[in-house]
């Protein structure tokens, strides 16, 4: 497995260390018995006692080697797999901050969370147990074989049979773990799925009396999960009774042979306990063979996961080109006959979009649900890539823009408000790290957001809870604009970021902007006609393509869809002002 030899060998010293211990375990285990043996053979049997208490120190000595080495083996060996383990989840977090919005589409957020905890903890498991038994089982082996072998070939006969049996009982059993344990995984991607569906939206599980249908949903999955689980169980709880009872059937044929080969003077008693020892980690090496070699199936399926991941090519490259010379700074946004699909779709979301906007110009989006308009605003600061077509910021298409560079460019407030556990401050500075105090109050201010944060018996060092749940969604929606100010950008792209505010508070705030973003392009993505209409365009879309273009007053009289948004939102009064 390329993936944990590689990240094992960045623990080189941890690994000579883990060696020695090694080393010292398998000269112990091996060592021990053939002492035994000498003072069986020539210490008791011929009554000298100097000789046993020689022996007996011999044996002291090794125990102390044996425990030092045991001991170094499990630092070296816990060491290595949590430092792996580390390693794995940080380049996995790493890697998935590179992702564009497909490929967060393409994994699926829980399967993604999964990867990084379930997964890694298998291979975190494997890795110790490698560590600890499958590098030390071949060295086992090969020095029992060759120290029962050295004692009696004729006992040998006995380990010989029971030997074939174990490997083929192994290989039966990695044949039947490995699509068991993908099964499993992928089960509990769908478990994962559904409690993160459940916990975040409880409130609208209890507001439609669904509880019953999710936890059947639940059950369900679970069920699945648990079944997959219990399958690798009883194979490994099938396996040590089978081991356990090939060595005691091999113990049993090495007293029957060996009871005659004393008898008959061709072996010592000595020399067939030492056998029986060396034949126990004979079979017990081959036990944690069995052990390690019924575990790979399910650490390959979890590496070839993360691998999968981590192998994954973002979609959006970073060119990192120095826009800071090319670009020329004229402060315009231009769309030239974008189209967008979607990579799982066949069919445009977005077709031959074309419209511009420059320094100090309101650009608003309205159309139906459905219509493309987050997508098309999504695109500006490549949270996807145009299919066709470019988007140009000061000239240069944004595909040409070194990524930081281009979202410093962009105050982005998203359709769902996102706040993140910490202070009101921390939130905020989520725009600009190194905002002080009176930039903070501005910003709040601007976002009509200052008066509840006063309120607040912290004020901005008052706790956000996760996800913002402490906070109604007017609050969250003005949190959310307060990010974006307090950054000052080129361009601030407003994605339907007025839905949760009251007519008075949407009208203020958008008089405060107006003040603030007289050097900045501003783009909103609205469904109410009222918080637009004072745009210098507004764009129509209808399925994906633009169908209206110009101000309030020219759409109302050459654009039949605005006409029929403005029919549904405006009164009889307000809608005559227009349609004279």
């Amino acid at each position: 497995m390329k993936l944990m030899f590689k990240y094992i060998m960045k623990n080189r010293l941890l690994m000579t260390f883990n060696i020695i211990g090694l080393f010292c375990f398998a000269l112990v285990e091996l060592g021990i018995p053939t002492v035994v043996s000498k003072i069986i053979d020539d210490g008791i049997a011929k009554q000298d006692i100097a000789y046993v208490w020689w022996m007996g120190l011999i044996i002291l000595i090794l125990a102390l080697i044996g425990s030092a080495g045991t001991v170094l083996l499990i630092y070296a060996s816990s060491k290595i797999s949590t430092n792996a383990a580390r390693d794995i989840r940080n380049d996995i977090f790493s890697k998935s901050q590179t992702f564009s919005h497909a490929e967060y589409d393409k994994f699926g957020i829980s399967s993604m969370i999964i990867r990084t905890t379930n997964d890694v903890f298998q291979l975190q498991q494997f890795i110790n147990l490698v560590l600890r038994t499958a590098l030390l089982t071949p060295l086992m082996i090969v020095a029992s074989i060759s120290m029962t072998l050295y004692t009696s070939t004729s006992l040998s006969m006995v380990v010989g049979i029971a030997i074939p049996i174990m490997l083929v009982a192994i290989v039966i059993m990695a044949v039947f773990v490995k699509p068991i344990s993908e099964r499993q995984q992928m089960y509990l991607d769908r478990l994962n799925q559904v409690s993160r569906e459940n916990l975040t939206g409880v409130r609208v599980i209890r507001a439609f009396r669904k509880e019953e249908y999710e936890i059947n949903r639940f059950h369900e999955s679970n069920k699945d999960f648990t079944k997959e689980t219990k399958k690798i169980f009883k194979l490994m709880s099938l396996s040590q009774p089978s081991f356990v009872f090939l060595l005691n059937f091999a113990v049993l044929g090495v007293f029957i042979v060996s009871s005659n080969l004393i008898n008959t003077g061709s072996l010592e008693v000595g020399q067939m306990v030492a056998f029986m020892d060396y034949q126990f980690h004979t079979m017990f090496s081959f036990m944690l063979f069995a052990l390690v070699f019924s575990l790979y199936p399910r650490a390959r399926v979890s590496a070839g996961r993360i691998s999968e991941l981590l192998k994954e090519e973002p979609s959006i490259h970073n060119e990192a080109i120095d826009t800071e010379i090319h670009s020329d700074k004229t402060g315009t946004l231009e769309f030239d006959h974008v189209s967008f699909t979607y990579q799982h779709t066949k069919k445009p979301i977005l077709h031959d979009i074309t419209f511009s906007a420059k320094r100090g110009e309101t650009v608003a989006i309205i159309g139906s649900t459905g219509c493309g308009k987050s997508t098309l605003i999504q695109l500006i600061p490549r949270f996807y890539d145009v299919t066709e077509g470019s988007i140009k910021i000061d000239g240069v298409d944004v595909r040409n823009y070194d990524l930081d560079t281009l979202r410093n460019k962009i105050g982005f407030i998203p359709q769902k408000t996102i706040l993140f556990s910490g202070t009101i401050a921390d939130n905020m500075r989520f725009g600009k790290h190194d905002a002080n105090e009176k930039e903070l109050v501005e910003a709040a201010k601007v976002a009509q957001a200052y008066d509840f944060i006063m309120d607040k018996p912290d004020q901005f060092d008052e706790m956000v809870y996760e996800g913002g749940t402490n906070m109604s969604g007017g609050q969250k929606q003005r949190m959310s604009i307060a990010r974006a100010v307090i950054r000052n950008p080129e361009i601030y792209i407003f994605d339907d970021s007025f839905s949760a505010l009251d007519f008075k508070t949407d009208a203020t705030l958008r008089a405060q902007l107006k003040e603030i973003t007289t050097d900045s392009i501003v783009i909103i993505v609205a469904q109410r006609i009222s918080s637009i209409m004072d745009a210098n365009k507004i764009i129509v879309l209808d399925n994906g393509e633009i169908v209206g273009y110009g101000s309030h007053a020219d759409l109302i009289q050459t654009c039949p869809v605005y006409l029929e948004i403005a029919e549904s939102q405006l009164t009889k009064e307000e809608l005559a002002k227009w349609t004279k």
